[in-house]
């Protein structure tokens, strides 16, 4: 997949000098605060009155759920919704599941759904979406998220996972209107991540076998690691308070995710297809977001602490220990240039400082 060459966003900002922990939601308060606090304040006030919807668009594992959650941080939860395409289609499911609410959804579904499939065949779709049935028809999708945009009321929407194929293009376009939002802008977020990072992301991912928490052994570490001297191995241990393994469990991989990207590439491609397609169309704004920065420029464009970090472990026999090192994350990007990978952090920033611009200037 080769770069689609988004322009690099500076977060260093001149005058501050501070470092931010970005792990705590202190320390992400007063990065936000000292970045791009000016831009959160006129967002706040902008939109005690109006509303928005933006598409996120990128390919799988590309972060669209991190950077919004990080957007409803720093602007207010009360103010923006979420809604994962993923999470409605499961959200429905569970619902068939129930009388009630199963009487509610098919009801819905007669007075919204259009389609050519009967709506009886739509509710056996999506009982068995994900594990072997066809996909569910695009007009199916669009009914579920307006019935989830029902429930949340005028808010900020960031939609997450539509349109996902090139065929439901056509059918997003007209999506705005569909959903009531006629009068609020809409924006196309696009999100170039290179092919390394997604690929490192997957292979070096674990989960605690008993609380299914996720960390990542090179760039997610946990407080405590271990060492498994038979096998020559590190290992991460639980460190979550509520896990009945909290502090003994040791994380695992998920079967299959040592073969990275490969075992989405198809999903990978079809990503990027529809992305290159609506980054030709007119009339919807679009805001660019770019997962790393080219080394020899990072210096110029972001501080030290915004970069990932990868970390490196070693065992100290005399103290019998693992000793943790630190590096900044380096990977080769999709033209084969030595990049650094952005925390989540400062491509939220870029999210914010650009909607607020779009919004503020073109609205």
């Amino acid at each position: 997949m080769k770069n689609f060459d988004f322009p690099i966003f500076k977060t260093k900002t001149e005058g501050v000098t501070e470092k931010f922990s970005l792990e705590d939601p202190v320390g992400r308060r007063k990065y936000f605060e000292a970045k791009a606090g000016a831009e959160i304040e006129k967002l706040r006030d902008w939109l005690s009155g109006n509303n928005f919807v933006a598409f996120l668009l990128g390919p799988k594992n590309s972060g669209k759920g991190t950077y919004t959650k990080l957007f409803m941080e720093a602007v207010g939860l009360d103010r923006v919704a979420h809604i994962s395409i993923g999470d409605v289609v499961r959200g429905a499911h569970q619902d068939l599941s129930h009388a009630a609410s199963k009487k509610e959804l098919v009801e819905f579904l007669k007075k919204r759904y259009r389609g050519v499939v009967s709506i009886q065949e739509i509710c056996k779709l999506i009982l068995g979406w994900g594990v072997s049935t066809p996909l569910l028809p695009t007009e199916a999708i669009l009914a579920l998220v307006e019935r989830e945009v029902s429930r949340i009321g005028r808010k900020v929407i960031f939609i997450d996972g539509f349109p996902r194929n090139l065929d439901q293009i056509s059918l997003s376009l007209y999506f705005r209107a569909l959903i009531g939002y006629r009068d609020d802008p809409d924006f196309f977020v696009f999100i170039d991540v290179p092919e390394a990072v997604i690929d490192e992301r997957l292979k070096f991912r674990v989960i605690c076998p008993l609380c299914q928490t996720p960390r990542n052994t090179k760039l997610l570490r946990t407080k405590e690691v271990g060492y498994d001297a038979s096998k020559k191995e590190f290992y991460l241990i639980c460190d979550n308070p509520t896990c009945q393994g909290f502090g003994t469990a040791r994380m695992v991989s998920k079967q299959g995710d040592e073969l990275g990207i490969e075992a989405i590439r198809e999903r990978i491609e079809v990503d990027r297809m529809v992305m290159k397609t609506l980054l030709e169309l007119e009339g919807v704004d679009k805001i660019f977001l770019r997962n790393s920065v080219p080394a020899d420029k990072a210096g110029e464009y972001v501080d030290d602490y915004e970069i990932t970090p990868a970390y490196l472990y070693e065992w100290d026999e005399k103290q019998k220990k693992v000793l943790v090192r630190e590096e900044p994350w380096t990977i080769k990007d999709d033209s084969g240039k030595d990049s650094y990978s952005l925390l989540p952090q400062p491509v939220a920033l870029a999210l914010i400082k650009q909607l607020a611009n779009n919004l503020l200037t073109i609205y």
